[in-house]
Formats: C-alpha cells, sequence, structure tokens
C-alpha cells in the first residue's frame, strides 16, 4: 500500500496560540506527531503550514514541509492544496494527521488508510472507537459518531447521539469519532467545491460539510488508546505526565 501523510500545521490557535512548537517532554508537540507518522507505512510525510516558524521546525527537524494559505478553515481545505502544489495523482491516498496528535498509534494511520484503499465506493474514510464512560458522552470535546449497517457514517455531533430516550444513563451503544482522514486527491479536489452547511458552522465539524453534501465517509472500528490530541495548556500538562508515565519519552 502507498500514501501520504500530510500534517496541517498552524500556528495560530484560539485557546493555544503556537502550540505545535511547546515542549513535550522534550520534543515540540510538532516533532512528536511527525515522528508518530514517519514510523507508519506512509511512503512520505508532509507538514503543511502557513507560518514560517512551523516551517523552520520542520527543517530543523528533517520533515518536509509545504507552504500554504492562511485562508483555509480547516485541515481537509488544506490538504486540498497541498495536493494540488505537487500534482498528486486522483487516486493517491492521502491521510489527514492533525499537529496536535502526537499519540496518535501508527496502526491506526495504516489502518484507515487500508480501509480506503479497499472502499470503492467513497472517496473519505475515518475512524471510531467505542465508548464507555457517561462522562465521555456528555462532553462536547469528544466527538461522536452513528454509522449505518454498511458502515457509512449517518452523522457527526458534540451532543450524545444517538439519544437513549428509555436509559439515557447509559454508555453502551455509543462511539467516539477519531479525527483521522484518508481521502483520495480526487475527492479532496471536490471538497474545495463543496458549499458549507448550517449543521458544520454550528458543531464547528468539517466532516458534516462531506454528509451534507450527499457523499460518503467509509468508518472502521479500532480498540487501541488513541491518547489525547492537544487543545489547551491544560491538555499539554496532562500530556507530559503521561508521556513521563510512559515509555514514549
Amino acid at each position: 500500500m502507498s500514501y501520504t501523510i500530510v500534517i496541517p500545521a498552524r500556528y495560530s490557535s484560539t485557546r493555544f496560540p503556537g502550540k505545535l512548537l511547546a515542549d513535550l517532554a522534550g520534543k515540540p508537540i510538532l516533532q512528536r506527531t511527525f515522528e508518530c507518522a514517519n514510523n507508519s507505512l506512509a511512503e512520505r510525510v508532509i507538514i503543511a503550514t502557513d507560518d514560517e516558524r512551523i516551517a523552520a521546525l520542520a527543517h530543523k527537524i528533517g520533515a518536509e514541509s509545504c507552504m500554504t494559505s492562511d485562508r483555509h478553515k480547516n485541515g481537509s481545505e488544506r490538504l486540498t492544496e497541498v495536493t494540488n502544489i505537487h500534482d498528486m495523482d486522483d487516486d493517491e491516498i492521502v491521510v489527514n494527521l492533525q499537529g496536535d496528535e502526537p499519540f496518535m498509534p501508527t496502526e491506526c494511520l495504516n489502518q484507515v488508510a487500508e480501509l480506503l484503499e479497499s472502499e470503492h465506493d467513497c472517496g473519505m474514510a475515518t475512524l471510531c472507537h467505542p465508548l464507555t464512560e457517561r462522562t465521555d458522552i456528555d462532553n462536547p470535546d469528544i466527538v461522536k459518531i452513528i454509522t449505518d449497517r454498511y458502515g457509512y457514517a449517518m452523522y457527526f455531533s458534540r451532543a450524545p447521539i444517538p439519544w437513549n430516550r428509555d436509559k439515557p444513563a447509559s454508555a453502551a451503544g455509543y462511539f467516539r469519532h477519531i479525527g483521522l482522514y484518508a481521502y483520495t486527491a480526487r475527492f479532496l479536489k471536490r471538497y474545495a467545491d463543496m458549499p458549507t452547511c448550517e449543521p458544520e458552522s454550528a458543531e464547528v465539524l468539517e466532516q458534516l460539510r462531506v454528509l451534507w453534501n450527499g457523499e460518503k465517509i467509509k468508518v472502521g472500528m479500532t480498540e487501541l488508546d488513541i491518547g489525547t490530541g492537544i487543545d489547551t495548556p491544560e491538555d499539554l500538562k496532562q500530556a507530559i505526565d503521561w508521556i513521563r508515565n510512559s515509555s514514549r519519552l
């Protein structure tokens, strides 16, 4: 299998500006994310940014970088520009690994690419795993997903979905969406022309644009612990504690 990982990496962040350059137990967050990607089966890893400070770090750690526009609303739009800059073949599989996901298992990177490679009915794939704690289900920072019987996404939400009318306290039947995507370059070129929609704006979830425009998203299941993304300084403190208590120094 051949695929490319693109790591969208902005410097600006509403809750934590410059977080990708922040130190995570001796290495910048972005470096740890890059090393995770570099350990996968991907043939190529590209850091896509709109900031020279991020590009400088990419150069320092030996990563390929690509300067992109600062007007993109989300990572998928940034990936579209990368595919155009590099004139990628329409069938090229491109995996979107967020720069603030330094603990993403390499198995998940390979899994989402393999899932899309085996799928001939859509141009996008993602992953999920079961939720077991009610606090996670009620947490709007943890995105929930429901799929149809064939494994295609029906909806993503920050709210608990599906709503269990008779047993609202139960954690059974809920799944966390893992913010990891694989696309074909052909699909990304279509995504750039898709109109935005109210659900996407309300939930602040870019993948809802895909469903709203009638496209399919294939969903795979993993039982692996994907750790946590780093959105705030508090998340970084927790990540430092976690990494110091593990073998990932």
